[in-house]
């Protein structure tokens, strides 16, 4: 019998110290798949940090950051464990110095008997600060025996783009050619390559301009780089003078060279030179295929250029390119949206007899061009057809049909049609309501417009909400501000009606100069006890000002304040603006003042007020300037800027000089002859007041008052 066959002994799961692939080098050996080189970097645990004290505005040191810059971002421990033990070794020299170049890396480094320039390329790849990778590069340069190669240099250019440093990036190559290694195309590639993802096309013509001066060609892939960046950042006259030097080298263009100058002169809307390049495009036995006439006419719709999108369209039947369903849809979009409807209907037919598959967007297309051409037995023909071919109808087509009809007042085949969305459950919105509402308040069939309405209300509506919406849409034309007060006067009577309506329709009725009305529904509205917002009490300052109520527009202002709110910008105005036509004008600069301090963007008037009041301490010609620097502004000056100058001259100066003021905008035609009357004796009445304040406030100083009583004064009773 045949002697047993013996098992070998398993093998040890303990590995050895070092085991599978081992790549020798000059100075040590790099080992991969080794027992130590293999090692996981295990992170400490992190405790957690203390809470920052709370920020203290008197103690924040504006030089803080400049003094203290954060550090740089650092490198993951996966990129490291790719690194070789050497450049580990560097980089662990760059993490205790806090990554700052100083003695203390440099005698580090020099414990490294040689660096190779493979060495610098692994170092620079990881590292994210650029200063640090500069003085890094400087010192291996500085090395004896040592050289920069191209993946040394390639790396530095990489890390300085990494990290926002590109226009220094652009000098490496006068830095190769200083150091005896003459850039190459490839330098000058990675360059543009990165300036160009980047979307920089003036650093890209730079660098191009660049490798001329070096006396380098380009070859035809990096032209075609460089063109595409500059056309795609909008430098096509770049990218012509480019394709110049491209045909002046003698090279032969490829399909993408014609495609990237066909787009860029699409996007600018030149046509006629776009088909000369086509024509060059066809000499050289190259013809774009239906993509690219896609992109061209997809570019072309986007400037608004259907003749130049017609133009393409016409080559490309004439090159014998079959359109596919996308080309038909972006051409016929483009001519709906541009009202050229009809056209767009001719190439929908031209699809159904060659038996393309019509998409739903494109019937979506075509109903909404329809109904902005006013043809809207069209675009019902067009629903018909959309659900014959198996389609259902969504939102946005029943929206524009129920527009077009209810244009035409169609308003029942209108309501049939909202009815159809509803059973279909499309959930429509206030936009498919909007245009029904309109046309029954328009033709007064109140009883239709409140059964819409309660149809909404169980359909899940915000009824107020909306009708709000509605009221906001009624009165942007002016002239249907009756019919909505009208249509609300009936509404209200039906429990509809809020505090958000009255402000729009106060607003309303103000601009159409009814401020009687306005106010009678400010009125109204609390009477009805609805609790009147700040805006509502901003609308009615205005109508009372308007209406000269000064006195009820303060009493507005102030339930503003006491609801803790802001009035107005507008309320500010017209209120200042009243109380200097009384001649209170402490009252208003006091307003002015408050306005500047509560608002962000208050009225320019209001700055220029206040800068009018101190400039009033160095006489006219001081105020004159500061007038002047406001009319530079387009901003002619108005009555509370001339009550600023009578408060300004009778606290600070006289008013002779006041009426120097007002003389010279005279004499300038900026203030007619009859102001200048009503300035004057303002000015006369605003003095004498002061001087009354002040005579009251001396006989009330030496204790005068008992005695002037006794006598049967009234004076001190004001």
């Amino acid at each position: 019998m045949p002697p047993k066959s013996v098992p070998l002994p398993a093998k040890p799961s303990k590995p050895y110290f070092f085991y599978g692939h081992r790549k020798p080098s000059q100075n040590r050996p790099v080992v991969y798949g080794g027992l130590f080189s293999n090692r996981q970097v295990l992170k400490p645990p992190q405790s957690p940090l203390p809470p920052s004290p709370p920020f203290d505005l008197r103690k924040w040191d504006p030089h803080h950051l400049s003094q203290n810059p954060s550090p740089p971002p650092i490198s993951t421990p996966h990129q490291h464990s790719k690194l070789s033990p050497i450049a580990r070794f560097i980089i662990d020299a760059f993490r205790k110095s806090q990554y700052s170049w100083g003695p203390s890396v440099v005698f580090e480094l020099n414990k490294l008997r040689r660096v190779t320039a493979s060495l610098v390329a692994e170092v620079l790849k990881v590292q994210d600060d650029p200063i640090l990778a500069s003085k890094f590069f400087h010192w291996a340069g500085k090395q004896k025996g040592f050289k920069h190669n191209f993946a040394s240099y390639n790396a530095l250019a990489y890390c300085l783009n990494r990290n926002g440093r590109f226009r220094v990036a652009d000098q490496l190559p006068e830095l190769m050619d200083s150091q005896g290694k003459p850039p190459t195309e490839k330098q000058f590639e990675i360059l543009i390559r990165m300036h160009a993802d980047k979307n920089r096309g003036q650093r890209v013509y730079y660098v191009y301009q660049k490798m001329k001066n070096f006396g380098i060609k380009p070859r035809v892939f990096l032209y075609n780089r460089i063109m595409d960046a500059l056309v795609k950042t909008g430098y096509l006259d770049l990218a012509l003078s480019v394709y110049e030097d491209f045909r002046g080298d003698g090279l032969v263009e490829e399909s993408i060279t014609f495609m990237i100058l066909i787009k860029g002169l699409c996007k600018a809307g030149k046509v006629a030179e776009m088909l000369e390049v086509l024509r060059r495009m066809r000499e050289m036995s190259y013809k774009p295929d239906v993509f690219a006439y896609t992109a061209m006419i997809k570019i072309l719709v986007s400037k608004g250029n259907l003749d130049g999108c017609l133009r393409v369209w016409e080559e490309m039947q004439r090159d014998g390119v079959e359109p596919d369903v996308m080309a038909y849809v972006t051409l016929v979009a483009g001519l709906c949206k541009g009202g050229r409807v009809q056209r767009g209907y001719e190439l929908f037919k031209e699809m159904k007899k060659k038996g393309i598959l019509i998409e739903r967007v494109m019937y979506g297309v075509l109903i909404e061009g329809f109904v902005k051409d006013g043809k809207v037995g069209s675009a019902c023909g067009l629903l018909k057809d959309l659900i014959d071919s198996g389609y259902r109808a969504d939102l946005g087509i029943y929206n524009s049909l129920i527009v077009g009809m209810c244009d035409v007042k169609l308003i029942d085949r209108a309501y049939k049609l909202f009815q159809v969305t509803v059973q279909e459950g499309l959930e429509p919105g206030f936009a498919t309501v909007k245009p029904m509402l309109l046309v029954f308040a328009e033709m007064r069939r109140m009883s239709d417009f409140c059964k819409l309405l309660e149809q909404m209300q169980k359909l899940g509506f915000s009824v107020n909400d909306d009708l709000s919406k509605f009221f906001s849409f009624v009165v942007e034309k002016g002239e249907r501000t009756i019919m909505a007060v009208r249509v609300f006067n009936e509404l209200k009577v039906k429990g509809y009606g809020s505090v958000l309506i009255y402000n729009i329709l106060m607003g309303a009725l103000h601009k159409t100069g009814k401020v009687k009305q306005a106010l009678s529904l400010f009125q109204e509205m609390k009477d009805l006890n609805f609790e009147p917002d700040s805006s509502t009490y901003s609308n009615a300052i205005i109508c009372y000002v308007e209406d000269e109520n000064i006195k009820e527009a303060c009493i507005c202002h102030n339930k503003i304040i006491e609801m803790s709110r802001v009035p107005s910008i507008d309320a500010y105005y017209s209120l200042t603006n009243g109380l200097c036509k009384i001649g209170e004008i402490d009252a208003a600069m006091v307003l002015v003042r408050d306005c500047l301090g509560n608002v962000t963007n208050g009225p320019m008037e209001f700055k220029y007020a206040l800068t009018v009041l101190p400039a009033c301490k160095s006489g006219a010609e001081k105020v004159m300037e500061v007038l002047n620097e406001m009319m530079q502004e387009g901003l002619p000056p108005d009555n509370i800027i001339c009550s600023a100058i009578i408060s300004g001259m009778c606290k600070y100066r006289t008013i002779e000089e006041a009426r120097k003021v007002f003389a010279n905008l005279r004499t300038r035609k900026l203030l007619t002859e009859a102001n200048v009357i009503i300035y004057d004796e303002l000015l006369i009445e605003y003095m004498e007041k002061k001087a009354a304040d002040l005579v009251l406030s001396g006989l009330k100083f030496f204790g005068l008052e008992s005695k002037l009583k006794a006598k049967g004064s009234t004076l001190l009773s004001r």
